[in-house]
């Protein structure tokens, strides 16, 4: 089934939901988790992974707003415990810390 763009992000928008950093650390230990920076759209990040946009992709990676993530974010994140929403882009966990405010 190929769903046009806004249904994409739609079915990705109503995937999306709230995590823990517990509930994360097995994805991130398979390898998986992508953070996505706070001033990006979670599910638009998502869509064009999806869609496999390596335009996009690639300018957010090379803009520090996109990747995998890391050994010491995962630290951080042991450390401070926070939230995030999370949606699955397969074979991704592709995670955004939920704003403070």
């Amino acid at each position: 089934m190929h769903d046009t763009a806004a249904e994409l992000r739609a079915r990705l928008n109503a995937e999306t939901g709230p995590i823990s950093w517990p509930e994360l650390e097995r994805h991130f230990a398979r390898g998986v988790v992508v953070h996505v920076a706070p001033e990006l759209d979670l599910v638009e990040v998502a869509a064009r992974m999806v869609e496999d946009d390596r335009d996009s992709i690639s300018a957010w990676m090379d803009a520090g707003q996109l990747g995998p993530a890391t050994d010491a974010q995962a630290r951080d994140w042991q450390t401070r415990r926070p939230d995030f929403w999370a949606v699955v882009a397969a074979p991704w966990v592709v995670i955004q810390e939920k704003s403070a405010g």
